[in-house]
């Protein structure tokens, strides 16, 4: 339980100022201002999503496997 509450501080209290200072970091080492690599990080999880649910989905492992096997029983 102990440790639960103290996995639960550190996350709370952490994980923000870890995730602002790694915007800081990469804005600052590609010369960027925070706000462009946040709207950067924005557009790139847009086109991710847009693809996983038009393509993606095709691509599925295992889609893809009961394709391959249902072409593999048909050959034989």
């Amino acid at each position: 339980m102990i440790a639960l509450l103290l996995y639960r501080f550190l996350a709370d209290h952490f994980g923000p100022w870890a995730i602002a200072f790694a915007t800081r970091m990469l804005a600052r080492g590609l010369n960027m201002p925070e706000p462009l690599v946040h709207s950067t990080g924005d557009y790139v999880l847009a086109q991710v999503t847009a693809f996983e649910h038009s393509i993606g989905r095709s691509l599925c492992p295992f889609r893809l496997t009961r394709l391959l096997r249902a072409c593999w029983r048909g050959r034989h």
